[in-house]
Parts: C-alpha cells; structure tokens; sequence
C-alpha cells in the first residue's frame, strides 16, 4: 500500500513542479505579444488531472498489486514526456498560447508527429491506473480526457493554423546548386 502512494505522489509532485515552469513560460509568451486560445476549457483540465490522481488513490484495494511492467511503460513516457518539455524549453506551457510571427518548433518529438505531448498524457492517463489493476479508472479518465484533447486539439491546431500557413517551403533555405 505505502509503495502504490509513494508512486501516486511523486506523479503528483511532478506534475506541481511542472507549474511554476509553465507559469512562468506563459507569463513570458503574454508579455511577447503571445495570444491564449481555450481559456475557458483549462479549468476543466486542472479538474480531471486532479480527479485522475484522487480517483487512483481512493481505487486503491487495501494490498493493491503493481503491474511493473505498467509502471515501466509509465516510465518511458516520463522520459517522452521531458523530450517535449526540453524540446519546447520556453515555449512549454500548460496552456495554449501562441506567438503569431515565431516559427513553429519542428524538432525533436515533433519532427515526427504533431502533439506528442497530448499523445504521451493519453498513454499516462490510461497506464497509470493499470499499474494498480483498476480498470475502470482507466477506461473512464481515458474517456474523459480523450474528450477534452479533442476539444483542445481543434482550438489549438486553429491557433496555429495561420503559423503553419505561412511557413516557408522545406527547400527554401536551400544555396542554389
């Protein structure tokens, strides 16, 4: 039992100590002209993330099994998950926040597919409770926040939709041969 807590609070911890880095990012992006989409939907993040954690913990059988091979999936997206936050470095923030003439970032994870961080929270949503073996906090907290990353998705690709339009052609840096 003492095991399963200490692994619900340190994913508790890290996602308090992120705070502060995205704070600080998003004050930052505001005061360079940055632009915040989906103001009204964050709330409702902050909601479910502490509802998933709590949900976990009050799920939790009084000798509850952990599913090492979940936890180390669980980790690997830890790591993912600080690729992003490196990768973005001042740009990284809980919210959506957008500067109109900043290129997009186009490396690390996100050479490879867009939102990889939302990819790696639907992995820790749903991985994270199967390390203890409840089930039914996963399907329910992936359902609802599978919902929510949709809604959020659409804003943010609106968002951005002008920065990638005008993005220049992949050859146009390119010296003449």
């Amino acid at each position: 039992m003492i095991a399963a807590y200490a692994i619900i609070a340190l994913v508790a911890i890290q996602r308090l100590a992120e705070l502060p880095y995205a704070t600080r990012n998003t004050r930052r992006l505001l005061t360079q002209g940055g632009v915040e989409a989906g103001r009204g939907h964050y709330p409702l993040f902050i909601i479910l993330h502490a509802g998933w954690l709590i949900a976990i913990a009050l799920a939790l059988p009084p000798n509850p099994p952990i599913y090492w091979a979940a936890l180390g999936a669980y980790v690997v997206l830890e790591i993912l998950r600080v690729w992003v936050l490196v990768t973005l470095g001042p740009y990284w923030t809980t919210r959506i926040i957008t500067l109109p003439d900043t290129p997009l970032i186009e490396t690390g994870p996100y050479r490879y597919i867009r939102h990889p961080n939302y990819w790696i929270v639907i992995g820790e949503v749903a991985l994270l409770p199967l390390v203890f073996d409840e089930v039914a906090v996963a399907v329910i907290f992936s359902a609802l926040n599978g919902a929510l990353l949709f809604w959020r998705i659409r804003i943010e690709n609106a968002a951005l939709a002008a920065r990638r339009a005008h993005r220049p052609p992949p050859d146009a840096f390119a010296t003449p041969g």
